[in-house]
């Protein structure tokens, strides 16, 4: 939704102004422009990028429209799931959760909670780690440095569409450019013809720029930057998990262990201690 919003302000305060202004927005429109500078910025970003960065760019657009899902609510699940796994393996020992974390869509547990088993990132660290609990074949220390590997390369992974996009961002101005100078070679072959015809023409060189520009800074890098922002928040959900179980292998009580995870969502998406303890008694 603020995607939307924010394409309607960007457009309505550009162009209203030039309207304002005394402009004339056919005086804007001109195709060719269009073509040598979307089009070559779409080139550079399909030379500069592999096969598989393009097509998770192309599926985190619709991802970005829809907004974050990492919420109070969703955080909320999260621990409760969290708590009733920990709990289930204090009272019946690690060996219980076998059955649930190899087939999770078919576990009652992992049933009640739709929303975390429909992540399948979240799902398939959460599912990895307790297994190897259960297998106890690690300590605290060496599942933590796995832990940060696996999560650096996860990060690396959830950016590259952002990375990807704003790379095409810095290169539409150039692109802006390029049109831009290659309107004004056209103006100086018709160097002969009126005043009105090569005005005409400087203004479509011009617009090269401005679209350009316009790409750059009122599309493409907020759409970028909103892709980083959902990767992070993304992270931020995993990390969760992470502190959560380590937590649990130190020793620490499934209340207790819960609280860690808890602690380290950001504020404005963090329940509060009562609230997450009157939630987990619910879900009991």
């Amino acid at each position: 939704m603020n995607i939307i919003v924010g394409v309607l302000v960007v457009l309505g305060c550009v162009f209203g102004g030039f309207v304002l202004s005394g402009g004339q927005l056919l005086a804007l429109w001109h195709p060719p422009e269009l073509l040598i500078i979307g089009g070559g910025a779409f080139g550079g970003f399909v030379i500069a990028n592999s096969p598989t960065v393009i097509k998770a760019t192309f599926k985190s657009l619709p991802a970005i429209l829809k907004g974050s899902p990492y919420k109070k609510a969703l955080y909320l699940e999260l621990l409760a799931l969290l708590y009733e796994l920990l709990m289930k393996a204090r009272k019946e020992g690690l060996m219980s959760l076998e059955a649930h974390i190899e087939e999770p869509d078919k576990s009652p547990i992992f049933s009640e909670y739709p929303k975390i088993l429909a992540n399948h990132h979240a799902m398939d660290f959460l599912t990895d780690y307790l297994r190897l609990m259960v297998t106890g074949t690690a300590n605290a220390l060496e599942m933590e440095n796995l832990m940060d590997l696996e999560m650096e390369t996860h990060h690396q992974e959830a950016h590259a569409p952002s990375h990807a996009v704003q790379g095409m961002a810095d290169g539409l101005p150039g692109f802006g450019i390029v049109a831009a100078v290659m309107g004004v070679v056209i103006t100086m072959a018709s160097i002969s013809a009126g005043p009105e015809v090569i005005g005409a023409k400087v203004a479509a060189a011009l617009v090269g720029t401005f679209v350009g520009i316009l790409l750059s800074y009122g599309f493409a890098g907020p759409i970028a930057s909103s892709m980083g922002t959902l990767a992070a928040d993304e992270g931020k959900f995993i990390e969760v998990i992470k502190v959560t179980l380590l937590a649990s292998l130190n020793g620490y009580s499934p209340q207790v262990a819960i609280e860690f995870g808890r602690k380290v969502i950001y504020h404005a998406e963090r329940p509060g201690f009562t609230e997450l303890e009157e939630y987990v008694k619910q879900k009991k």
